[in-house]
């Protein structure tokens, strides 16, 4: 198995760029995830490791190769697409094993690849069925089965999940892990939804604009984002921000009811802010009279008070235990300084002390 490494990548249709000099590298047996929101890029920059988009600057290597100009047979790669793509005629024996047939391989060789690929899967008994009868989970493990047989040096994954319900999105996520762990492959995946990111990856890459703003593993940029972007992406509920400023040295953030001391230089004194907070940092003081709850979803376990700020801000708060907020009441909010994230409100870059 291989890694993937770009140097200044750049994409162009016509006189509109769309990817702006992207440099990564991609380790042997990386589960990579490009994450985003629509628009940002991520299915391009795939699909140009794939071969089906061309590079329109910047060298792109799998391993030592220099693939940048290689047709996508030549590349090493399979790729998995949103959509099953099956042939509706064939069994899933046959759509397994239909690329290494039509490329001339010998009928033992291809057996033994799709029933392998089957054991991984664990698709033994739908082999002789069409996809007209699987299920939405069963139809997407048969086209990664059928990434599997060909024994790519690099699997791709544009969104393999966003055709399913929400019970079957948990199981191939799942499943998806155990498959990397299984044959430690190089993974690149594509998705806009962070849980996915957070759950699969080894690396996360941020995308916004055919930029990249963050690389790193998930609980780095969870715990350590770099901008105010990267913050408010990763994580769900997302990060909460109030505007705020540093006064006499302090940082005042009237939509928290709070001033903390000691976070930023005197350069920033007068300067505003934007003031960070994670739903679960934060805590409800019923002794307050500063915000007011508008809402409160409960899950079970966890529940999600939505509270408005005296600046009108909207705060959320992670709630554990019996005791829940109450629609409508007037409450406090609780956080210790050492859980708040600073970025400056202009350019959005993270503030660290």
């Amino acid at each position: 198995m291989t890694g993937v490494t770009l140097n200044k990548v750049i994409k162009r249709y016509g006189d509109v760029q769309v990817i702006h000099g992207i440099d990564l590298d991609i380790q042997d047996g990386e589960f990579c995830v490009f994450v985003g929101p629509s628009g940002c890029g991520k299915s391009t920059l795939l699909r140009m490791v794939a071969g089906l988009e061309e590079t329109t600057e910047g060298q792109m290597h799998i391993g030592t190769r220099d693939v940048t100009r290689m047709d996508p047979a030549e590349r090493g790669v399979a790729m998995v697409f949103q959509t099953y793509a099956l042939y509706p005629h064939m069994t899933v024996r046959d759509n397994m094993g239909f690329g290494l047939k039509m490329n001339g391989h010998p009928k033992s060789e291809i057996d033994t690849k799709v029933a392998e690929a089957t054991r991984i899967l664990k698709l033994e008994q739908y082999l002789d069925r069409k996809p007209s009868a699987l299920s939405g989970g069963q139809r997407q493990r048969v086209s990664i089965g059928r990434a599997i047989v060909r024994g790519p040096e690099v699997f791709l994954f544009d969104e393999p999940l966003s055709n399913l319900d929400a019970e079957l999105r948990v199981e191939m996520r799942v499943e998806i892990a155990r498959l990397h762990k299984e044959i430690g492959a190089t993974m690149i995946y594509v998705t806009h939804d962070q849980v996915e990111a957070m759950t699969l990856a080894d690396k996360i890459v941020v995308l916004r604009a055919g930029n990249i703003e963050q690389v790193g593993a998930p609980m780095d940029l969870y715990r350590d984002p770099d901008n105010k972007f990267v913050a408010g992406f990763i994580g769900s509920p997302a990060m909460n921000f109030v505007s705020g400023a540093v006064k006499d040295g302090r940082v005042d953030a009237p939509g928290l009811g709070a001033q903390f001391d000691g976070l930023v230089s005197t350069a920033y004194e007068g300067k505003a802010l934007s003031v960070g907070a994670r739903p679960e940092h934060l805590s409800i003081d019923p002794a307050g009279d500063t915000h007011k709850v508008e809402l409160t979803e409960s899950l079970g376990g966890v529940s999600f008070a939505y509270l408005t700020s005296p600046t009108g801000e909207r705060i959320v708060v992670e709630e554990r235990g019996d005791e829940r907020s109450v629609e409508g009441a007037q409450v406090g909010v609780k956080i210790d300084a050492n859980r708040i994230y600073l970025f400056d409100a202009e350019t959005e870059q993270r503030i660290r002390s």
